[in-house]
């Protein structure tokens, strides 16, 4: 196809570069770190849920903290505030050990 100026277009080979790159870039996201803080959970007591701001509500995550692992639902949205990327329900947080702490760096995975 030629373009208005002349010029020979070639719009094949820049939709496969682009969805390589879509697809490239989504598959990487399901790894990240960063402080987590805790609040009192949505939820039923005990359960261990969290919030996130972009991950689907009722997945699954494995949260770690010192050598601690524990999986979470993602049942809320949240953080709301910059720089965290992630909230604890309070029985989540107590079985991390980060009560005391209160923020902390966590590393983050999909379960």
């Amino acid at each position: 196809m030629q373009g208005a100026d002349g010029l020979q277009l070639y719009r094949t080979p820049l939709i496969a570069l682009v969805v390589v790159a879509v697809f490239g870039a989504v598959a990487s996201v399901r790894a990240e770190s960063g402080l987590a803080s805790f609040y009192p959970g949505v939820g039923r007591t005990g359960e261990m849920t969290c919030a996130h701001r972009t991950r689907p509500l009722g997945s699954m995550v494995i949260i770690s903290y010192q050598g601690r692992s524990i999986r979470c639902r993602i049942n809320d949205r949240g953080p709301f505030v910059q720089g965290r990327v992630i909230d604890v329900s309070t029985s989540a947080a107590r079985a991390l050990g980060m009560i005391e702490a209160g923020v902390v760096r966590v590393s983050l995975e999909s379960d």
